[in-house]
């Protein structure tokens, strides 16, 4: 892959733009529409959080999260990146390198649920359906 010059990847919680994140979420993602910004600072407060940065302004254009124990399992949740800037493997960038700063915790399982435009991106970086799919559950509490 090669990485896009403009652009910067960071596992650095201290440059995540909260602000900026809720805005990205919650207007260029289908799944965060109307998520409030004090709901969105919560999941930012309990999750691993990452960023893409445009090296020229330092601005925040890319963001995803992952829910971990840090032993056993972790959840990648919330990939996103600017319209503005899609299209130039800033998703990929973000992507894979969540994964290296997750591989030193020797994971067992690493799971997402990937939207329709993403599918094929994690399928090129080697993700699969969930083996046994009948055997996972859901609980939705009343109120989500």
């Amino acid at each position: 892959m090669t990485v896009p010059l403009d652009y910067e990847f960071s596992a650095d919680p201290a440059r995540i733009d909260a602000a900026r994140v809720h805005d990205l979420l919650a207007g260029h993602a289908y799944w965060a529409k109307g998520r409030t910004r004090e709901f969105q600072d919560a999941a930012i407060a309990g999750s691993r959080n990452y960023g893409v940065y445009e090296r020229a302004s330092g601005e925040q254009v890319g963001y995803a999260r992952v829910v971990t124990d840090a032993v056993t399992f972790a959840w990648l949740a919330d990939v996103v990146v600017d319209p503005a800037h899609r299209r130039r493997g800033l998703a990929r960038l973000l992507v894979t390198g969540i994964v290296a700063d997750l591989e030193p915790l020797r994971l067992r399982r690493v799971v997402l649920v990937a939207s329709g435009e993403g599918h094929d991106l994690y399928e090129s970086l080697g993700w699969r359906p969930v083996d046994g799919p009948d055997t996972w559950m859901v609980l939705t509490p009343t109120g989500h």
